[in-house]
């Protein structure tokens, strides 16, 4: 039962992603690269943000911890767009069809996949190896759905850091500082939603980080020059029977 749960928990919160990796990002040498160098600039901000931790102990105030992660990992966000711009040459002279000049969004997104993974490896990674055995939890009184929540938890956070991620570089590509403030703020509202967990507000806290899934996919999907026919010809209707009723 436990291996189960261990499988079912595990590929709930990183199938999406392995998919997503065999499939447009693993036969792409460059693109593996950049996925390392993104995970590895999360790690740089969780080693960060423990030091300041260290230096500044907040024992109470959980919820200021995550204020000073979030702003952490939005920084070393912006600390990978200036690297990976500055390797953009580079990549051109060995790549003769560059994954930065052939579509500028891809960067992003798989920068975004990287820093994703990570940070779902070490939300969840506690909870996989109890969950592995010898018992289960939601025993003597304890929820009985926290592995499965957690791990949708992750899928959505993982997700959320691809459409960060490429809402971010484009604010810093076109200089528009609105995408910037909304991944921001986005990020914080969904990092402190997650201490609502502990009061077993479980399914409003889900609730409301699916919902912002959903938003911020629609504006990087946007944003990446993607349309959905049925909400553009929805938007034409409105407009034609506007014109027709003036």
């Amino acid at each position: 039962m436990t291996l189960l749960e261990f499988t079912g928990c595990a590929l709930t919160a990183f199938g999406p992603a392995l998919s997503m990796f065999i499939v447009t990002i693993m036969n792409d040498p460059v693109r593996v690269i950049i996925l390392i160098a993104s995970s590895f600039f999360w790690l740089l901000s969780l080693l960060f943000s423990s030091i300041v931790w260290f230096v500044f102990p907040s024992n109470q105030q959980v919820w200021f911890g995550v204020l000073v992660s979030v702003l952490v990992q939005e920084l070393f966000r912006y600390f990978l767009y200036l690297l990976l711009r500055k390797a953009e040459r580079g990549l051109k002279r060995f790549v003769v069809h560059s994954l930065v000049s052939n579509n500028k969004h891809i960067l992003s997104y798989v920068s975004g996949l990287g820093f994703g993974v990570m940070s779902g490896l070490f939300a969840l990674i506690n909870i996989l190896a109890e969950v592995g055995g010898p018992g289960t939890m939601g025993l003597r009184g304890g929820y009985s759905a926290f592995c499965i929540v957690s791990s949708i938890f992750t899928a959505f956070i993982i997700f959320l850091h691809i459409f960060w991620e490429i809402l971010f570089f484009h604010g810093l590509n076109t200089d528009n500082k609105s995408f910037i403030l909304y991944v921001i703020i986005s990020h914080l509202i969904v990092s402190e939603i997650t201490l609502l967990n502990q009061y077993y507000f479980n399914t409003l806290a889900l609730f409301i980080v699916f919902i912002i899934t959903l938003g911020s996919g629609y504006y990087a999907f946007k944003t990446a020059g993607g349309h959905l026919p049925i909400i553009d010809r929805f938007k034409n209707q409105n407009t034609t029977t506007a014109a027709a009723e003036n």
